[in-house]
């Protein structure tokens, strides 16, 4: 899609390396439109870099799109041309939200005594207050709460300082992973968050590029490709410029590679007869949304147990990591047999009847000796145990169980504080 065929209205906000415009013919949206400008220190050193837009709005791009295909709540709605995006309007929180894995930078001078490289496990959380008049102060939890801050209408409570706090974890972790598979670590990086004007919640918002993080490949600070290269510039020269420039441009061509699977997987559903195709389905539609593909075959484990092997060694001669269901009613076989005879993971997820159901679920659980076949009775976390084993290898199905979990999280938080005002 071209510029021209958006109706551009007048520019809404300003900042060192973007501007935003209203869309006319898109109410409550703006196209974000990024700068060829860099900057340090709250804009005291500045500088123009020739393609730092398209730049930024690829890495900014990628990054949102990894979060929203995990799951997480972003403003974010598409990328529109080389240098801009476009998003849902937001009203911006002012606090910068830091999380840290890493001790490096500012955190050692604030903190003395700690040393260079020390690891947050869990992650170390900060939050600066928007104000470049004195530098981004850090706030406290308390000063965030106490200062009540109004935005689009929602005033920002110990509910929504929870929920950001949270989310700003959840967002790491993720990005984290993703970072991982092309052997980088994310050392720190900072976030903002904005209240949408449209719906009224708190959602990820502004950019997360290159200037955001600190990004050092095989965990080494010599080899740092983010902004703090700039920072560090005794003298800004064409020749230094260029230096940067090659940073940037190594990130934005690697970070599309976050999106992609770095290894394949599979569910394999076994059922034992075709009655119970239903069971399997509501199993295959849970794991699609972990992004898991699904295979579904019919055997019977005491009718044909020749046949149930077979077909065992056809998902075990490809080398994709697999895990296999048994699904299978009355007296389940097809579970412990599988387990006795793969060392691929298995898990029992009968269909339960009205009549046997309670006793048929003893013949998924009591299993002989030597068998580790696990017994997992709702389909849809039969989906999220195949989905967290299959996780470990593979980021992508990893970063949506984070954001399922995230925002399981912040449903209770958010109808609880529903709960309490109708309480009072």
């Amino acid at each position: 899609m071209e510029s021209s065929a958006l109706k551009i209205g007048q520019k809404l906000n300003e900042g060192k390396t973007k501007q935003i415009f209203e869309l006319v013919d898109q109410p409550g949206l703006v196209l974000v439109q990024s700068k060829d400008q860099i900057t340090a220190g709250n804009a005291v050193r500045k500088d123009q870099m020739e393609g730092k837009a398209a730049i930024a709005n690829k890495t900014t791009s990628c990054v949102f799109q990894l979060l929203q295909e995990s799951g997480i709540k972003t403003a974010f709605v598409k990328q529109h041309s080389d240098t801009a995006f476009i998003a849902a309007h937001c009203q911006m929180i002012p606090i910068e939200w830091v999380c840290r894995r890493v001790a490096t930078g500012s955190f050692l001078k604030r903190n003395p005594g700690v040393k260079e490289g020390y690891r947050f496990s869990p992650l170390k959380m900060e939050m600066f207050f928007k104000d470049d008049a004195n530098n981004d102060p850090q706030w406290s939890e308390e000063q965030l709460l106490e200062a009540k801050l109004c935005v689009a209408g929602l005033t920002i409570g110990q509910c929504e300082v929870d929920i950001m706090s949270r989310s700003t974890v959840a967002i790491f972790e993720i990005v984290e992973k993703a970072w991982a598979t092309q052997n980088c670590t994310l050392v720190d990086m900072k976030i903002e968050f904005g209240v949408s004007v449209k719906s009224g919640e708190i959602v990820l918002a502004d950019v997360i590029d290159n200037d955001s993080w600190r990004l050092w490949p095989a965990g080494d600070g010599s080899q740092q490709k983010d902004k703090q290269v700039y920072r560090e510039l005794k003298e800004v020269t064409p020749e230094a410029m260029q230096m940067v420039k090659r940073n940037f441009e190594w990130v934005s061509e690697r970070v599309k590679l976050l999106l992609e699977p770095q290894a394949s997987s599979r569910v394999v559903l076994l059922m034992g007869s075709t009655s119970d195709v239903a069971h399997c389905e509501k199993i295959r539609k849970a794991c699609a949304s972990y992004g898991l593909p699904c295979v579904l075959r019919v055997t019977s484990a005491h009718k044909g147990p020749d046949e149930t092997l077979r077909i065992k060694a056809e998902y075990e001669g490809d080398g994709v990591p697999t895990v296999f269901v048994a699904v299978a009613g009355r007296s389940n076989g097809l579970g412990p047999v599988m387990s006795g005879n793969t060392a691929y993971p298995v898990i029992s997820c009968p269909p339960l009847t009205p009549d046997w159901g309670p006793q048929d679920v003893w013949s998924s659980l009591r299993m002989p000796s030597g068998l580790g076949c696990s017994t997992v009775l709702s389909p849809e976390a039969c989906a999220q145990f195949a989905a967290q084993s299959l996780g470990l290898r593979d980021h992508l199905v990893w970063c949506k169980l984070r954001a399922s979990m995230l925002n399981t999280w912040v449903s209770l938080k958010l109808a609880d504080k529903k709960f309490q005002a109708c309480s009072l």
